[in-house]
């Protein structure tokens, strides 16, 4: 299936992967969790014990108004996630291409008294 990876410091790319349970924790790393912050049915499976495992940061995920409200540790991938199924699917050209911008640019993470600022990584 067609996904967009993206790990901590790079720009998204895209990879043909398996569908099955083991391709997938292969790219994140462990365990996986599927999150879904779009509004169309695309998942976000990353390592679900990423941040216990202190993984390196990788990209913050932002409400409507741009407001940061989660950072994703270690590397993830996007796939659709169809309504009318119970298994993950490849991605089509358009959401690749929607989603590779979307993650395009590096970011990284300062805490500095405790304010988080995310910038781009350049």
């Amino acid at each position: 299936m067609q996904v967009v990876v993206v790990e901590p410091k790079k720009k998204p790319m895209v990879q043909d992967i398996g569908s099955d349970l083991e391709s997938m924790q292969r790219i994140a790393g462990g365990f996986i969790q599927a999150i879904y912050p779009f509004d169309e049915p695309v998942a976000l499976i990353c390592n679900e014990e990423g941040k216990l495992l202190n993984l390196p940061l990788n990209r913050a995920l932002r409400d409507d108004e741009g407001n940061v409200y989660d950072i994703i540790s270690g590397t993830f991938f996007l796939c659709a996630a169809p309504p009318d199924s119970n298994h993950f699917a490849g991605l089509t050209d358009r959401q690749v291409k929607t989603y590779m911008e979307w993650f395009a640019m590096p970011e990284m993470f300062l805490n500095v008294g405790g304010d988080l600022f995310v910038l781009p990584y350049l």
